[in-house]
Order: structure tokens, then C-alpha cells, then sequence
């Protein structure tokens, strides 16, 4: 039986240091992405993905275009290997939507680096100009949640998984928030260890400088659906996706929806690709016993390649 093959890309929070570095001194696929990415951005990102510190990696504009070099590079051994795998829908939480974009071929791959650190460049100078935090709220559903961000004058930032949700907004507010949190039928609020307020209107100065960047960019219709975090569907024209991108930096993640809807396409082989496994973990809250499969390093690319071709979906050796 045939699968559909979903493409997942990390979001800012999975990076660790070095990453990427084992795939680089094993494939020049890898290499390459990264010797051509200290080219188009004039500066050694190479040195601070792979060696640090993690204080200067955790930085949201280097931050961002590591991701989002780490998931091209994962993508594209992946594909050496295993040739071209037949990809029925992507998606990417945050930045990993641009990587997911890039990976069809909506821009190129030194156009999404660009574009993507100027957003890390613009969303870090907005952190600078304002108090943000932002909590993670366990155990609560939706509307219990909007309830309590309303109270407290904080946006809803993610909707990462049934009973997972994180709030944004002014840092008082959200300290208020966490207070109030059981009130409104939620287990537990905890504050993140974040640099800012992300996706809340205190990122509004990034959101007019992304659309302003994006302007000017010729965009492709991708080569196959890459589903919006703001809406949780599909984008296909260049004004839908540019309006998306946009919007995304101050609107909530609705990644529950965005696997949902790759659920109901029938996507029934999940391929993350990034540090660590946080989406996998999010997708398993999601739709208990989904398949996902975990590439960030050359042991995890292996381990994918095997299962693969248990499936009969890889090329042979």
C-alpha cells in the first residue's frame, strides 16, 4: 500500500549546538548547503550552529537561518539517499513554515536564507524594544484558554496540541495570566524561558518589516501543499502565502490544526526534520499511534533511510 508522506520542520526552541555537523562531515549535500549559506549571508553561521555557544545560537537571528539551513540540509541527504519520496503535504511550526516553503520550492533556497534572517533580525529587534514572556498553559482547552488570555490582556500564541496552548503579550500580563490560570480550569501555567514575546502584538514593528521584505519577492506556487500556520490549510498563490507569512508573526500557531488537516489528507507518515523531536511528540497528542520518523543527525537519518525501505518507499541501495 502507498503512503502519503508528510514533511515536518522545526521551529525556534529545537536548536542545539551542533547541528548539523555530522551530516556536513558526511555528505557534501549537507556541506554544501552550509558553505553556501556563510556566502549569501556574508558571516560564519557554520561556526555558530556547530560550535556555539549556545547563548549566541539561542540569538533569534542566528536562531532562525540555522533552523532553517539544518532542515534544507536534513531534506536534502534524505532525498540523496532515498531518492525523490513522493511528499503529499509540509508544514513547519514558525519559522519552519519558510523552511517548508523553501522545501517546495516556493523561493529559492538563498532567497528563504535572506528572508529568513531579516524576520529573526526584525523579531529580535522587537524584543529588544519591548517586555515580553510567554507561557506555556497545560491542561486547558481552547476556549479556556481564550478566556483567561482575554482576562488578562495576553494573545494566544500557539496552539500546539490538544491541552498544550502557550500565551504571549507584555510580561506583567502574562505573569498575571499564570496567576489566574486555574481559575479558568487549567492545570498548570509555567513561564517560558523565551527572549520575548513572540507571535503577539508586541512583534507588530516585525510584522510590517516581513511584509515589507516579502514584497518585492517573486514566489512559486509550491510543488506540493505547505499548510499555513495562521489558517491551518493550504496556500497556493504568491498573495495568499505572502499575506500568510505576514500574518504569521503576531498570529497564533494553530499547529493542532495544521496536523489535523494533514490527518484529513490522509498523511500517514510523518518525516520531521530538525533537532530534536518536538513535533513528533505534539503530533502524537494529537493522533495517538501516527507514524513519525526523526532526522537531525547522520544516526537518525539512518534509522530513517531503514524504515523507509522497510516500507518500500526508498530507492534501493
Amino acid at each position: 500500500m502507498s503512503r502519503k508522506i508528510a514533511l515536518l520542520f522545526a521551529g525556534q526552541g529545537a536548536q542545539t549546538v551542533g547541528m548539523g555537523h555530522d551530516l556536513a562531515k558526511e555528505f557534501t549535500e549537507a556541506a554544501d548547503l552550509f558553505q553556501r549559506a556563510d556566502e549569501v549571508l556574508g558571516r560564519n553561521l557554520r561556526e555558530i550552529a556547530w560550535s556555539g555557544p549556545i547563548e549566541e545560537l539561542t540569538r533569534t537571528s542566528n536562531c532562525q537561518p540555522a533552523l532553517y539551513v539544518h532542515g534544507l540540509a536534513c531534506l536534502s541527504v534524505l532525498r540523496e539517499i532515498a531518492g525523490e519520496l513522493p511528499i503529499t503535504a509540509a508544514a513547519g511550526l514558525s519559522l519552519g513554515e519558510w523552511t517548508a516553503h523553501a522545501a517546495a520550492g516556493t523561493f529559492s533556497f538563498e532567497e528563504g536564507l535572506r528572508l529568513v534572517e531579516q524576520r529573526g533580525c526584525f523579531m529580535e529587534a522587537a524584543c529588544e524594544a519591548t517586555s515580553g514572556a510567554m507561557a506555556a498553559v497545560i491542561g486547558g482547552d481552547e476556549a479556556g484558554v481564550r478566556r483567561l488570555a482575554a482576562a488578562a490582556d495576553v494573545d494566544v500564541a500557539n496552539l500546539n496540541s490538544p491541552g498544550q496552548i502557550v500565551v504571549s503579550g507584555d510580561r506583567r500580563k502574562v505573569e498575571n495570566a499564570v496567576g489566574l490560570a486555574k481559575e479558568y480550569g487549567i492545570r498548570r501555567a509555567t513561564l517560558l524561558n523565551v527572549a520575548g514575546a513572540y507571535h503577539s502584538r508586541l512583534m507588530e514593528s516585525a510584522r510590517i518589516q516581513v511584509g515589507e521584505s516579502l514584497k518585492d519577492v517573486v514566489l512559486q506556487k509550491p510543488s506540493f501543499p505547505v499548510i499555513s500556520n495562521v489558517n491551518g490549510k493550504q496556500v497556493d498563490s504568491a498573495d495568499e502565502i505572502r499575506q500568510t507569512l505576514q500574518a504569521q508573526v503576531i498570529g497564533t500557531v494553530r499547529w493542532t490544526d495544521c496536523m489535523e488537516r494533514m490527518l484529513e489528507m490522509g498523511c500517514d507518515l510523518f518525516l520531521e526534520l530538525g533537532p530534536g523531536g518536538v513535533l513528533a511528540g505534539l503530533l502524537q497528542r494529537t493522533q495517538k499511534g501516527a507514524e513519525v520518523l526523526s532526522v537531525s543527525d547522520v544516526r537518525s537519518l539512518q534509522s530513517c533511510v531503514e524504515k523507509l525501505r522497510e516500507l518500500d518507499i526508498c530507492k534501493p541501495v
